[in-house]
């Protein structure tokens, strides 16, 4: 006998993940140079200079420091980098006691939602499109996950559904931006609004509803774009955070969770991601990549090649007749799948050995995601494939 829920999560598996897999095996036999690759959102540029020689000075130390544990929420030379950091950015006093270091942003997410969940009522709103894994994450620890309908028409917030799915039963709604899949920022304006209708909300149910901002993506800007700072919107926010995608380092899993001290019992929302956490078997971050980065917290990416192949497909794919998003953050294109089933367009470009992620999954089955985080020549390389694809369909 097995926990059922945990055999279907293992037994079903990611979309994602499944088609990178099926690409793997696919470049295995035609070749890799074959293969338009689409699927994982996983960086194609090298950790910046700076990340590697940090690396590099730190295993140069006392190996006993560098490999041994560090305390459950963090080493003390990250969380103070950190706090100092943010307080510089974004204007805001953070300290390192506000900061819980995780292996990465699902564990922060999840540890957001165990530290809320108050039974098996307890409810989290995700607006579409959204990242297929905030399912399993909320119901981890018994929570239930209820989806807003995507925006269609700019990919920002239908707030309209948003505020009929809000109910006593809320404990948190989740947000990610730049966003996963769509590319899109949330405006000011948009976060201007979402803070009101919680506020609003809130005392309506006479308890907070937190916001749980998932930045995995805030660095990953192009065209001038800023990503605007959720706590600055809204008290209530906790913010989850990777540095996987700025400093190409998804396979060390690292990220953290703030918890600003001005948010709703702040202290003791604290203190449940800490032994939310603790369930999961967390232990510690791994204490090499934690004193690595403390070194490197204000390090930016270098963004040229993801912006050299965002402004390719923009510019052809609607030429073509393709519908997209316009993605000022992250590394992936939405567009709308020409003959309206993201599924079945999917299925056509597979054929074609060009591998784009069906949409359904993201609460959107009309659409496809394209991680455009490739060499170049993969993106320059699939723009026939597009063609052929939308001209069959004419």
């Amino acid at each position: 006998m097995v926990y059922e829920q945990a055999y279907a999560y293992g037994s079903q598996g990611s979309a994602i993940r499944a088609l990178f897999e099926y690409g793997r095996q696919r470049a295995a036999l035609v070749g890799r140079e074959k293969i338009c690759d689409f699927s994982l959102g996983n960086p194609s540029t090298p950790p910046p200079q700076a990340v590697l020689e940090a690396f590099r000075s730190v295993l140069e130390e006392d190996p006993m420091a560098t490999h041994g544990y560090t305390s459950a929420v963090g080493c003390d030379e990250l969380r103070s980098a950190l706090a100092e950091s943010l307080t510089r950015r974004f204007g805001m006093a953070f300290a390192p006691g506000d900061l819980f270091i995780t292996c990465g942003a699902a564990p922060a997410l999840t540890a957001c939602f165990g530290a809320l969940t108050l039974g098996h009522e307890t409810e989290f709103i995700a607006l579409a499109p959204f990242f297929p894994e905030y399912k399993v994450f909320a119901e981890t620890f018994g929570g239930k996950l209820r989806v807003v309908p995507a925006d269609e028409k700019d990919f920002q917030i239908d707030f309209a559904a948003l505020e009929g799915t809000l109910n006593p039963r809320t404990q948190a709604v989740v947000i990610n931006s730049p966003n996963n899949p769509s590319g899109v920022v949330y405006t000011e304006e948009t976060l201007r609004k979402l803070g009101e209708l919680l506020r609003q909300k809130s005392r309506e149910a006479g308890h907070p509803i937190y916001l749980i901002s998932d930045e995995p993506y805030r660095e990953l800007t192009y065209g001038g774009v800023k990503t605007p700072f959720v706590p600055d919107y809204y008290d209530d926010t906790l913010v989850c955070y990777s540095w996987s995608k700025c400093l190409s380092l998804p396979g060390d899993r690292l990220g953290y969770v703030l918890v600003p001290e001005k948010a709703a019992d702040a202290k003791k929302v604290f203190a449940a991601v800490a032994g939310a956490s603790r369930m999961l078997g967390h232990v510690c971050a791994p204490s090499l990549i934690q004193k690595a980065v403390a070194r490197c917290v204000d390090v930016m990416p270098d963004l040229r090649v993801y912006e050299k192949n965002r402004n390719l497909l923009l510019e052809a794919l609607p030429k073509m007749g393709y519908e997209c998003a316009k993605p000022d953050g992250a590394f992936y294109l939405f567009f709308r799948a020409p003959w309206g089933d993201g599924a079945s367009f999917g299925a056509a470009a597979k054929e074609k050995d060009l591998l784009a992620v069906p949409a359904g999954s993201f609460g959107c089955p009309n659409h496809l995601r394209i991680a455009y985080c490739v060499d170049t020549e993969v993106v320059e390389r699939s723009l026939p494939v597009f063609e052929a694809l939308i001209k069959e369909k004419r």
